[in-house]
């Protein structure tokens, strides 16, 4: 077995597949455990894990929680983050306004 820990971030709230409630936006780390394949003539591992450090907040500050999630689910949440972030920079609100011709 072998671990490997990243970070992803995410510009905007989101959701996960199987779990209640919009989480902050954010940097989160992302551990991956795979399991090494026996038999073979070279080394290669397949993923057996995906989990989401997820910080508590409040009363449960401190703590954190490792949300069990799918490569899809989380390759899905990133594609909407990153959809997000365009609309939000093409929408009128980031546009400077107009001078008046009068």
């Amino acid at each position: 077995m072998r671990s490997t820990r990243s970070t992803v971030t995410f510009s905007n709230p989101f959701t996960l597949s199987g779990y209640p409630g919009e989480l902050p936006a954010g940097e989160y780390e992302l551990l991956v455990e795979e399991e090494l394949l026996q038999g073979l003539s070279f080394e290669a591992y397949r993923r057996t894990a995906t989990y989401l450090t997820v910080r508590g907040k409040g009363r449960h500050a401190g703590r954190f929680e490792l949300r069990a999630i799918t490569d899809s689910d989380l390759k899905k949440a990133l594609s909407r983050d990153a959809a997000l972030s365009q609309t939000s920079n093409h929408s009128e609100a980031a546009l400077p306004p107009q001078e008046d011709g009068t």
